[in-house]
């Protein structure tokens, strides 16, 4: 798996279906193992025609206004998913939305499970600094929100120097 032949690149529209597969993927991932049953059938349900659409199409906006804020680690040789395919994905907000938290926003970061631990999530994630340190923004500082009990990943972001900062807090609409 280490010898793996992977580009991280600027997404294209041409992406898209792969980037779905992904983002169901991530979907998925937030509803299993971290808030049981009733958490995972929501996200599942979420994951309809229109969502996919509604999700694609602002991709598409957010790409338009900063061709760096979505990018893709795709599989060179085939060897996971189709050659050309995307295996991962990095998403940081555009500047324009900086004033979510006075910062610039990595949305999500996701990668196919076979790919996991072999360096390219610290491809993505070094795309995702370089990309919040080229914006203006209020504050110099990248958040995210993570889920408390996804321990992989809250090892993953502090090995980068994230720290906890405020609390988020939700309810059901």
């Amino acid at each position: 798996m280490s010898d793996l032949n992977v580009t991280v690149r600027p997404y294209r529209p041409s992406d898209s279906t792969g980037l779905w597969k992904l983002k169901e993927g991530f979907e998925r991932g937030l509803g299993e193992g971290t808030g049981g049953e009733s958490k995972a059938a929501r996200y599942d349900a979420k994951l309809t025609e229109t969502y996919r659409d509604h999700y694609l199409a602002w991709v598409g906006r957010c790409v338009d206004e900063d061709p760096q804020s979505v990018q893709v680690a795709v599989d060179d040789d085939g060897e996971i998913v189709a050659a050309g395919e995307p295996i991962g994905y990095v998403f940081v907000l555009p500047s324009s939305l900086s004033f979510i938290w006075d910062a610039a926003v990595l949305n999500e970061l996701y990668l196919h499970p076979d790919v996991r631990g072999t360096g390219i999530a610290d491809r993505l994630m070094e795309a995702a600094i370089e990309t919040a340190d080229e914006q203006e923004l209020p504050l110099d500082r990248i958040v995210l929100d993570v889920d408390q009990k996804n321990e992989r990943a809250r090892a993953f972001y502090e090995k980068y120097g994230f720290e906890h900062w405020g609390e988020m807090v939700a309810r059901d609409l």
